[in-house]
């Protein structure tokens, strides 16, 4: 205990220097650390003075085994109302998976998080660093070559199609984000490997496999659960700029085109998504965002992170760096059930295999995994 103790207070003088020298925006008084007897008393703690939105970092850290773990984090997009949501699905991933493993968390928001998300939070994870941070306003806001007017005028004709989150503009923010600035962000850039988790999803079966170990030992760079088609009506233009961008060339195109080099309209859902972080951290596609970014089509159409990810992925990633995770998922209305017995049952799945999703119509992991024959 001694020895832990020794090693959270060493990370803990340690980590704000790490986290300004990564990022000098962020300064040193903006991060404040909390000890595990304080959190009952963090409303009081938090600076008053501090506006809300001010890019503060709370950091709360907890005595973890010796057990080696990658270097990963689970990585979380969610708002304050959003905690009880959050809640029933961080006991779910520590129940099935994380307390035999105790990998960090971090949790990020447009606005600051409350001291009630914090310690409700805190409270359902056993071991390990758990971050909340705020999203750079910058990069949840309109860029300044966004014709405001024009991107209402678009986004009233979605509605009048009846497309889904169609007059949203949190959700448009919230898919330019995780397209083009997650990764960028200081409390994700330390790590690895990144375990995207939202509000609401479940974990049908024990995962008794580390799938962090998994994509390293096997070379695999992107991980999906779930993929399927998109709504045409939300990316009418999004493969004819991603075509010119990269001239025609990729290393598993076939996933994502027909034939005729038009686009399939296939997509890795991205609501459950492992990856390492350096696969979106690089030149080539941080370029390949910057270009897509300036057309405007995040506003002036309903572009998701999902179907941009996807195309990225298709155009870096050989299909063997590309890995189907068949663990048991659920993310409403669409399940993925593993469909060997032995498997459901040696990992307490509580999931109809006829519910799976993998193999209708719909998804496109059928054609994925003919791919890789």
């Amino acid at each position: 205990m001694i020895r832990w103790t020794l090693v959270a207070n060493a990370l803990i003088l340690f980590l704000p220097l790490l986290l300004y020298f990564q990022n000098p925006k962020i300064q040193l008084n903006q991060i404040q650390h909390f000890k595990i007897d304080d959190l009952a008393n963090i409303n009081e703690t938090l600076d008053p003075d501090f506006r809300k939105d001010e890019e503060i970092t709370f950091i709360v850290e907890k005595p973890i085994d010796g057990k080696t773990r990658e270097n990963a984090t689970f990585l979380v997009l969610c708002r304050n109302y959003e905690v009880y949501d959050i809640l029933k699905t961080i006991q779910n991933v520590q129940d099935r998976f994380n307390d035999r493993y105790n990998y960090d968390w971090v949790f990020l928001n447009d606005e600051r998080f409350d001291g009630h998300f914090i310690t409700s939070v805190t409270s359902f994870i056993r071991g390990g660093r758990i971050s909340f941070g705020k999203v750079a306003k910058s990069h949840w806001s309109y860029p300044d070559w966004v014709d405001l007017d024009h991107a209402r005028h678009m986004r009233e004709q979605l509605a009048a199609k009846n497309v889904l989150y169609a007059e949203s503009e949190s959700y448009r923010h919230m898919c330019r984000f995780y397209s083009g600035f997650f990764y960028r962000h200081p409390l994700v850039m330390q790590y690895r490997y990144y375990w995207r988790v939202e509000p609401d999803v479940e974990f049908l079966c024990d995962i008794n496999e580390d799938p962090f170990y998994v994509m390293r030992t096997t070379g695999k760079r992107y991980g999906f659960a779930i993929s399927m088609f998109e709504y045409s009506d939300t990316i009418p233009t999004l493969w004819n700029h991603f075509l010119s961008y990269i001239k025609g060339k990729g290393k598993s195109l076939d996933f994502v085109q027909n034939p005729d080099k038009s686009y399939n309209l296939c997509h890795f859902w991205s609501n459950f998504e492992i990856a390492e972080v350096s696969l979106f951290a690089n030149p080539d596609y941080d370029e390949l965002f910057q270009y897509l970014d300036s057309t405007g089509g995040f506003f002036y159409e309903r572009w998701g992170d999902a179907p941009v990810h996807t195309l990225a992925v298709s155009w870096l990633l050989e299909p063997h760096e590309i890995y189907w995770f068949d663990l048991g998922y659920r993310h409403s209305p669409y399940t993925q059930c593993p469909q060997s017995t032995t498997f459901r049952n040696r990992n307490r799945c509580v999931c109809d295999p006829e519910s799976d999703f993998t193999f209708t119509y719909q998804s496109c992991t059928g054609h994925f995994l003919q791919l890789l024959r």
